[in-house]
Formats: C-alpha cells, sequence, structure tokens
C-alpha cells in the first residue's frame, strides 16, 4: 500500500510540473461578445496585455499566426509589453509592437512595468526613453492619458498612478481622480473604452462612464485553484479581478490574464491569453 501511495504521489507531482511547464509557454484564444445600443456597425479588437518581452516562438511567429487568422481591425494593448528590470532588454518588445502596427492600428497606453521605467530614471536608466524613441520611429506612440476619438468609438488611456499599485491592500481612489488625469468623458453618446491596467478600480472606472474598460496586470492569478486565481502582484490570495468579463451597471470590464510573466515566470491551469472582443451593436428602441 505504502509503494502504491508513493507511486501515486509521483505521478501527481510529475502531471503538476508538466501542466506548469506546458501552461507557462503557451496561450489560448479567447473572444468576448460586447453589444451596445450607442455603436452603428459592429468591430472586432484584439486585445493584449503583459507580454513581458516574452516569445511564443522565433520573433512570436505563433502568437502571430494566431494574430492573423483573427482578422481584428485594430489592437487595444493596456501596458507591460516591457518588463521593468535594470538592464533589461526591450527589443523583443519593440519587435512585436512594430509588426503588430504593421497589421492594424495600435492603441498602447501604460501598464506599471512602462510606467515605472519612465519615471525612475535613477534605476532604469535610459530604458523608457529609448524603447519610446525607437516606437516612435516606426510611428507608434504610447497614449498617456490621452483620449482618442474613433467616431461612434472614443478611447481613453489612463496612466494609473504607482500609489494604487501598492502591496497588500487596494488604496482607495478619489472619486475626480481619472477625470483630472484625461478629463471628462467628451461624448457619452459614443461607446467609451477605457484602457486602464489595473483591475483593482472597476467600481472607478464605471463612476468614470467607460462603457468598457480593458485591463490586465493580475497575469490569472499566475496558478488557478477550483477555478480562481491564486494570487495577484498586489500580494493578495484569490483576487477579486483575476481574469475574464465582469458587469455593473451595465458597464464592463474585461481582464486579460496577459501572454507573459516577469517575477515569478510560471503559470499553472493559467495558459496565457490572446483575446479577440466583438464589438457588437444592438437594435435601438
Amino acid at each position: 500500500m505504502t509503494k502504491i501511495i508513493i507511486i501515486l504521489i509521483a505521478i501527481l507531482i510529475l502531471t503538476a510540473v508538466g501542466i506548469l511547464i506546458a501552461d507557462s509557454n503557451r496561450f489560448v484564444v479567447k473572444e468576448y461578445n460586447v453589444y451596445s445600443d450607442k455603436i452603428s456597425k459592429s468591430h472586432d479588437f484584439l486585445f493584449i496585455s503583459d507580454l513581458h518581452c516574452k516569445e511564443y516562438g522565433k520573433d512570436n511567429e505563433k502568437l502571430f499566426k494566431a494574430i492573423d487568422s483573427l482578422k481584428a481591425e485594430a489592437a487595444l494593448v493596456p501596458g507591460d509589453i516591457i518588463t521593468a528590470i535594470p538592464g533589461e532588454s526591450t527589443e523583443v518588445a519593440l519587435s512585436f509592437i512594430s509588426q503588430l502596427k504593421k497589421r492594424m492600428p495600435v492603441y498602447y497606453s501604460m501598464g506599471n512595468h512602462e510606467y515605472r521605467a519612465k519615471i525612475y530614471k535613477k534605476t532604469y536608466g535610459d530604458m523608457y526613453d529609448s524603447y519610446v524613441s525607437a516606437l516612435n520611429k516606426e510611428g507608434i506612440r504610447i497614449l498617456d492619458n490621452e483620449a482618442v476619438d474613433l467616431g461612434d468609438i472614443n478611447i481613453y488611456a489612463l496612466t494609473i498612478d504607482k500609489r494604487y499599485y501598492k502591496r497588500f491592500k487596494v488604496q482607495d481612489m478619489e472619486k475626480e481622480y481619472i477625470e483630472s488625469e484625461i478629463g471628462k468623458i467628451k461624448n457619452e453618446k459614443a461607446f467609451n473604452i477605457l484602457l486602464a491596467h489595473n483591475p483593482d478600480y472597476f467600481d472607478n472606472y464605471v463612476s468614470y462612464g467607460a462603457d468598457l474598460t480593458l485591463s490586465g496586470h493580475v497575469h490569472g492569478g499566475l496558478y488557478r485553484v477550483f477555478g480562481k486565481g491564486l494570487f495577484s502582484p498586489r500580494i493578495a490570495f484569490f483576487p477579486k479581478y483575476d481574469g475574464g468579463m465582469f458587469t455593473k451597471d451595465k458597464k464592463v470590464m474585461i481582464v486579460s490574464r496577459g501572454l507573459g510573466n516577469h517575477s515569478f515566470p510560471h503559470r499553472f491551469l493559467n495558459p496565457g491569453e490572446l483575446i479577440l472582443i466583438h464589438l457588437k451593436e444592438v437594435e435601438k428602441n
């Protein structure tokens, strides 16, 4: 009986290790339908977050094969394409965004890693400036507390301050914070998309007036147990917004589980995600 137990334990451990290795090096395509009477035609948007310089095949060829098959009209990217580690190269991120831009328009806002590299020059040197300069040469600009008008759709890019990324506890976000950073919603009759990297502040995004918020940051909780992410970068167990679609007051937030990792480069029952959002019109009464 002891031998049988030992064998079973060994099988479980080997299976778990196999899943961990596989999930840390693969991604899945996930699709969401979002309906609104604010748009005059349907749109398909690619949603990419938290690549963290991860490569799926040489020059991310596996990832681009999937991207090409989805035929999206634009890419929405709420940050953390780079990894802010002193001396870390941004070449993979630059190559990825450059290749993506050749395929479709890219709306790229800051995650906490882009933001960190931008404000802590003593720690990260010219990482941010050289990365942005290289992007600009490719005709790509990181949106930094800006809005883009696409007609029946507006995109708002929120750069979230460092105080809202503190560990252990969700810091209270002032009611007027978002408006003070990017201004009021210009047209409430348009469909307003907010790129906001940290999903912890969904209530604030709803209050601001975002019809659809796109977030990442949590990496799906890294390890998933009983269908829930185990912990977040805030060092909180079972984060509320770990991945998927959430709704409140007819507003929607989609949280990507991301495509890469950084400090803890492992996933379990939680492969990376490439997301396609089908924004669909509905009949107006």
